[in-house]
């Protein structure tokens, strides 16, 4: 079963976060937004996997409707 992504939020999530490994959430269903908690389970999407060298202030898509295969915001939400 292939589904849409959800938009979880028409703003990117701003965040502060450590130097790490993320799972960002592409499909819009997770309780723990913007990253994965598992929610995607059959529908055939996934997470996005990104890591961070250094600590860093980021804006995280919220729409879940960006142009690019990354979890960076990219205005895409202005269009919704």
């Amino acid at each position: 079963m292939s589904e849409e992504p959800r938009c979880a939020q028409k703003s990117p999530h701003v965040l502060d976060l450590e130097a790490g490994k993320y799972a960002w959430c592409a499909c819009g269903r997770s309780e723990k937004e913007p990253f994965c908690d598992g929610s995607h389970k059959g529908t055939g999407l996934g997470p996005i996997l990104f890591e961070l060298e250094e600590d860093k202030k980021v804006a995280l898509c919220g729409c879940k409707h960006n142009q690019t295969a990354d979890p960076f915001c990219d205005g895409s939400h202005k269009e919704l």
